[in-house]
């Protein structure tokens, strides 16, 4: 998919959003949301996207919205820090499918890391699916720290 298209209110982010599809929720306020992925490229692994913006990509973001995602980064990935102890956070966003993006609408990853981990970043989708058991415990530890 180009970074160009009209935005998909199926999508799955706007179907979590519709309460049609379960999340393992972190964090949300009256303009953001964010939860861990299902996915996860390491324990923690967690998104952040807009409860109101339209936008695929952050070419097309509103002002507002970006400030209010990047707040809830900055409140995640600190709660993150807190419970997880991680050596880093790495904090991507990426634009159109070549630039590996998966979902299409916009939203940031917040991804603990550990020294002797995995370096880089991986395609989205390319691990096994979570253990909703275990993303509620790691949850649970995240949330605590708000």
């Amino acid at each position: 998919m180009s970074l160009d298209g009209a935005y998909d209110e199926a999508n799955p982010f706007a179907l979590i959003l519709q309460g049609k599809i379960p999340s393992t929720r972190l964090y949300e306020d009256d303009h953001t949301l964010a939860f861990l992925d299902i996915m996860p490229q390491s324990k923690g692994h967690s998104l952040v996207i807009s409860k109101w913006s339209k936008a695929r990509n952050i070419l097309e973001v509103e002002d507002e919205a970006l400030a209010q995602v990047m707040a809830t980064v900055k409140k995640v990935a600190v709660a993150t820090r807190t419970a997880l102890s991680p050596d880093g956070i790495h904090v991507a966003q990426f634009n159109g499918a070549p630039a590996g993006q998966t979902v299409f609408h916009l939203h940031v990853h917040i991804v603990p890391r550990w020294a002797g981990g995995p370096a880089g970043f991986s395609a989205h989708g390319q691990g096994p699916m979570a253990d909703l058991a275990a993303l509620q415990a790691i949850a649970n530890e995240i949330r605590a720290q708000f």
